[in-house]
């Protein structure tokens, strides 16, 4: 198993107080990863201890305004590939599928392109199908990185840990230059549109299979059983 996948995957997710409680156990596994250079290795340390000592509703509160509000830094893969196109229902599928002929079925009620649930699905291939894995992600992995640097959120160490793990280094300056000019899409009036949108779509296409919606306030620590 690549431990830090799962240990990246865990601080990707909803923070709880068992996240709290393991946060020796996570840092013991970042410090251990050779394969990320060492300034990131403390980075990432740092961000764990403080996630880990600051107050945990604090630290709730800020992951669902940044990851729960608007679609710009949805940990949803396909949200920034098809967004509600009705390709994204056959990638979920396929998506599925490929989990299962691995062995695994979900044990919680989350869509498959969840990223914490992807990586913790990659942490139990190899090396090689787990980089494949991430390389062919990894432009929305850059990108959400540059979304949460230009925000002032340290969540971006973790997308930056998992280039780093597949000798990506992107141009982080053009990207967050691009990021910069976006609206922000976490505003009330931003967030009540998008919502206008969804009712008007809801009412002319009802008669259509449900589209994905984006999850919120992920509370669990393990997404697969195996089969």
């Amino acid at each position: 198993m690549i431990k830090i996948f799962a240990v990246l995957a865990r601080l990707m997710d909803y923070p709880t107080a068992e996240l709290i409680e393991a946060r020796s156990a996570l840092i013991d596994v970042v410090r251990e990863e050779t394969r990320l250079p060492q300034s990131l290795r403390d980075s990432l340390t740092a961000f764990i201890q403080q996630l880990g000592t600051g107050d945990l509703l604090d630290a709730q509160e800020d992951y669902v305004s940044l990851f729960d509000r608007g679609r710009s830094l949805s940990l949803l893969l396909f949200e920034h590939v098809h967004g509600e196109s009705r390709d994204r229902g056959q990638a979920m599928v396929d998506l599925l599928q490929q989990y299962r002929d691995a062995g695994l079925e979900l044990s919680v009620k989350e869509l498959p392109d969840y990223i914490p649930l992807y990586l913790e699905y990659l942490a139990t291939r190899s090396e090689a199908e787990a980089a494949q894995g991430l390389g062919d992600v990894h432009p929305i992995l850059a990108l959400l990185s540059a979304r949460l640097q230009e925000r002032g959120s340290n969540y971006h160490l973790l997308f930056d840990a998992l280039l780093a793990m597949i000798g990506i280094q992107p141009n982080m300056g053009e990207l967050r230059g691009k990021v910069a000019t976006e609206p922000r899409d976490d505003t009330a009036a931003a967030m009540d549109k998008v919502w206008e949108e969804e009712m008007v779509a809801f009412v002319e296409d009802k008669g259509a299979s449900c589209r994905p919606t984006q999850s919120t306030n992920q509370t669990h620590t393990l997404h697969f059983r195996e089969n």
